[in-house]
């Protein structure tokens, strides 16, 4: 294990990723399960965003946002599928310092990214529902662009603070991370400089990053369902709920999976269990957003 010597300290320069298991023969198996799914998450999406590119029928702000959707998850994958899949094949688990970082930079971008474009679809969703002869005036195109561009650049932004503290931290072992990729709480873990301010200053970022986008998400289904409950009619109620309920879907699964694994303590029995919702949010879920769409979309399966 490479390391450099600073201020009579050894220091890390690489990290081992622990990943789903020991064990030799779940190797092949779990290689084969990670490909099929970054195979199909990939390929589902890009294909979303070809149907939305190509169908005149789906230029609406609604599948404007699902495609930038779509290209979170698809680069939200990258990120992590093909460093578990190269370790599968070569059985070389480390990262260096540097790889690490990066690794981490990206997933948080694409993860704050998609915390705020959920939330601009859900406010998109409120504005169709609850407010429908404002609709066309308040979701023109410059507020779509200015909506999912914000997304981006606040994902960016918030993922580049929270880095630049993680990277100033002196990591002098143990090398491993109980986890299959780099993680915030499992990288702290390994520090051996005094966390206790980067502790609170990821807690007051986490306000922006996590808590903010899901509360404005909460408020806006909450409105919604509130105004398809007063309908009078069956049938207009079930119209107006099919216009976001693949988008509530994937709020349900994505925040739901989030939660779990950040409010589960991360002790020695439950680090695995972890890891499992872990893989559910980061892995299933962008494989869960093409599914759902398609599925449970009529004018998605219309333009297939």
């Amino acid at each position: 294990m490479e390391r450099r010597e600073w201020n009579n300290q050894t220091f890390l320069m690489e990290f081992l990723l622990l990943g789903l298991g020991n064990a030799p023969e779940l190797q092949t198996p779990l290689f084969l399960i990670c490909l099929t799914i970054y195979t199909v998450t990939v390929v589902g999406n890009i294909l979303i965003i070809l149907l939305v590119v190509t169908d005149l029928h789906l230029h609406t702000p609604m599948y404007f946002f699902l495609v930038n959707l779509s290209s979170l998850e698809t680069c939200y994958s990258s990120t992590i599928l093909p460093r578990l899949l190269a370790s599968f094949v070569t059985g070389n688990r480390t990262i260096s310092f540097q790889g690490c970082m990066t690794q981490f930079f990206f997933f948080g971008t694409f993860a704050t990214s998609e915390c705020y474009l959920l939330a601009a679809m859900s406010y998109d969703r409120y504005l169709a529902i609850c407010q429908p002869l404002l609709y066309a005036i308040l979701m023109k195109w410059k507020v779509c662009l200015q909506l999912a561009s914000g997304s981006w650049v606040v994902g960016l932004l918030i993922s580049t603070g929270i880095t630049s503290f993680i990277s100033q931290q002196r990591f002098c072992g143990p090398s491993a991370i109980d986890h299959f990729f780099c993680e915030e709480a499992p990288l702290l873990e390994l520090s051996c400089s005094d966390t206790r301010m980067i502790r609170v200053l990821i807690i007051i970022l986490s306000f922006p990053d996590v808590v903010f986008p899901f509360l404005f998400t909460l408020a806006s289904y909450i409105c919604i369902i509130a105004a398809i409950l007063r309908i009078p009619s069956n049938m207009g109620r079930h119209k107006a709920f099919s216009t976001c309920s693949s988008h509530l879907a994937m709020v349900v699964v994505f925040y739901g999976t989030l939660i779990i694994v950040y409010m589960l303590p991360r002790t020695a029995p439950l680090r695995q269990l972890n890891k499992v919702f872990s893989f559910f949010y980061t892995v299933l879920t962008p494989l869960i957003n093409p599914l759902i769409y398609s599925l449970r979309n009529r004018e998605v399966k219309g333009a297939l």
